[in-house]
């Protein structure tokens, strides 16, 4: 049963990272084994033409080499993870739109989802995905479950307003058009000023190179005429 567990969340977090072949989670683990115990088996056999002739300097690259091994992957995971994350979440106000078309020409919130799953894999496989698993999801569990399950999946602001918003909606059946529009308008808004703010942290850290880079050079060659006529005259 651990075994069915660590396979389902090597799964789930390579679907976060945008990976969607299920075979490779399959080899993830056994995969990463392997090439640790070559690579040590390798450091062994071949250290001396590798330069490594005392056994403590095999060791330390065998282990080396197998921490890498095993870390590597898991950290170029979480960096794609983190990536999609903000990629999808920067993208729901386009979903937004697309929603709110959908919906004015008479589609419900589950076909529109559907049919955005459909159309958008020649734009965007990530967005489709999504979207597709918002649809298979609600078909089984309900829309709300969908919404909860997308959370979960991306926590980040931006999606929790599309789920609660939607969620809104659902519950008591207010006007959808008007609220996916309002929330498009929304998400633009509070990315355009997530963006203001990195712009406005930018100046602070430009101050480091600056001083590095411009006054220190500036200061050397204001000083250096006057120290080298000391020295000479000393």
């Amino acid at each position: 049963m651990n075994d069915s567990y660590k396979h389902k969340d090597v799964e789930q977090g390579m679907i976060r990272a945008g990976i969607y072949n299920r075979r490779l989670a399959v080899i993830y683990f056994p995969a990463k084994m392997v090439i640790a115990i070559l690579i040590f088996a390798a450091v062994f056999l071949f250290g001396e033409r590798l330069g490594l002739t005392d056994q403590t300097q095999q060791i330390a690259a065998a282990f080396a080499g197998m921490v890498v091994v095993i870390l590597l992957p898991d950290m170029w995971l979480h960096h794609r993870q983190k990536k999609r994350i903000r990629k999808v979440s920067a993208e729901l106000p386009y979903v937004c739109d697309l929603m709110a078309v959908c919906v004015q020409t008479g589609m419900t919130i589950e076909a529109s989802v559907s049919y955005l799953g459909d159309e958008l894999k020649s734009f965007d496989k990530d967005l489709a995905f999504v979207m597709k698993r918002v649809d298979s999801v609600s078909r089984i569990a309900g829309m709300q479950r969908a919404l909860d399950e997308l959370v979960e999946q991306f926590p980040t602001n931006q999606v929790r307003s599309f789920s609660y918003t939607l969620s809104q909606s659902l519950q008591y059946g207010s006007s959808i058009f008007d609220v996916l529009t309002r929330l498009s308008a929304n998400l633009r808004e509070v990315e355009m000023l997530e963006l203001e703010e990195k712009v406005g942290k930018l100046s602070a850290k430009m101050s480091v190179p600056l001083i590095l880079f411009i006054m220190f050079p500036i200061v050397i060659l204001i000083t250096a005429p006057g120290i080298m006529r000391m020295m000479s005259n000393g």
